[in-house]
């Protein structure tokens, strides 16, 4: 994949940023008097890994000006080595805009995890285009890969025409775009054909489209395999026909991703990917994973495939990478993953989990 030369940034991303609040030792909510709480967001989650690699990232938001937690935020951008871009919100009074809150405990063995949503009053379901400089960003400072995920998209009709805009932009300035649909029901109730117009469009500007078992069917109506369920490794050939369907649907990406995911109890998954590149099948077979927290390893594996194609590295690369990205985001407690450096992550592709003196 060429990539554009002579850019500020590696990845530029869309997003609205929150807060994660989690009770300790893997107990539920409702019965903890004891949190972390910790900077979150799904586009984020993805660009960390070549941020914290050395590539340059740009995050383009919003924040409520005055907020603590929006100082929060902003300082631990800047702990990722990340730049951002955004309007400070006035808030508006104590029932005005706020960053959301992501209410999640981590499970524990045949006890699944629990998320609970608190988005009433998002700062981030405002961002409008007119706020940012696209000239600027895609044309003067220059971004190779623009990347966003159906979570910003679909959060409000506003954050949808945004991605669009930018989308198009990118597209201008010859700015490559990653797309993982990302489907969440709640956002998708009773706006169907809004979001589907939506997200065909990105789709189709895509250079890499990105969607876990059921994203693709669930966003496109492309029949697939059934999601989850036991013996993940048999369902392979299912996968790579639908994407064969995604592919003639939406012909203008060059990579096509999803990963596979077989949950053992809430601390052991079977996890593996796929990915057509040209006409190139790339297959990592579900390999058993110990899991610390799930969340936000499906973001790791789209860094970690973003990052290795910035890295011109061979294809074959690119699937080993990001599958060993996903894996390590879920020994994290944050919903990132903190790369030490590309041996570390290429231990954990190589089974390697040694100390290291």
């Amino acid at each position: 994949m060429i990539l554009r030369e002579n850019s500020m940034y590696a990845i530029a991303v869309p997003t609205s940023m929150g807060v994660r609040i989690t009770p300790l030792d893997g107990q539920p909510v409702y019965c903890s008097d004891t949190f972390k709480m910790h900077v979150t967001s799904a586009e984020t989650n993805v660009a960390s890994i070549a941020a914290y690699l050395g590539m340059r990232v740009k995050v383009l938001t919003n924040f409520v000006k005055d907020s603590p937690i929006a100082r929060m935020i902003k300082d631990n951008l800047a702990s990722r080595h990340m730049d951002y871009e955004g309007k400070d919100v006035p808030q508006g009074g104590p029932w005005g805009y706020r960053h959301q809150f992501n209410i999640a405990d981590c499970g524990f063995g045949v006890r699944g995890p629990r998320v609970h949503n608190d988005r009433a009053g998002e700062v981030g379901r405002i961002l409008n285009v007119k706020d940012f400089d696209l000239d600027r960003i895609f044309g003067k400072e220059g971004v190779q890969i623009l990347h966003m995920s159906g979570l910003i998209a679909a959060l409000s009709p506003q954050t949808g025409e945004f991605c669009v805009e930018l989308a198009r932009a990118a597209k201008k300035h010859g700015t490559r775009i990653s797309f993982d649909l990302n489907y969440r029901a709640s956002f998708w109730e009773n706006r169907e054909k809004e979001l589907r117009d939506i997200f065909t469009e990105i789709a189709g500007l895509s250079d890499i489209l990105v969607g876990n078992e059921e994203d693709f069917q669930l966003c496109f109506g492309i029949e697939g395999p059934e999601a989850g369920g036991k013996d993940i490794k048999s369902k392979i050939d299912s996968f790579k026909e639908m994407i064969k369907t995604v592919k003639k649907t939406f012909p203008n990406p060059s990579v096509y991703a999803t990963t596979l995911r077989q949950v053992i109890s809430t601390n052991s998954h079977l996890w593996g990917a796929i990915m057509l590149e040209g006409d190139n099948w790339h297959v990592v077979e579900p390999r058993e994973i110990h899991v610390l927290d799930r969340i936000g390893g499906g973001d790791a594996f789209v860094g970690g495939l973003l990052y290795s194609i910035l890295r011109a590295w061979e294809p074959e690369k690119w699937l080993q990478f990001a599958w060993a990205c996903g894996a390590a985001a879920t020994t994290f407690l944050t919903d990132y993953v903190q790369p030490a450096d590309e041996e570390q992550i290429w231990s954990i592709w190589q089974g390697n989990a040694r100390v290291k003196r």
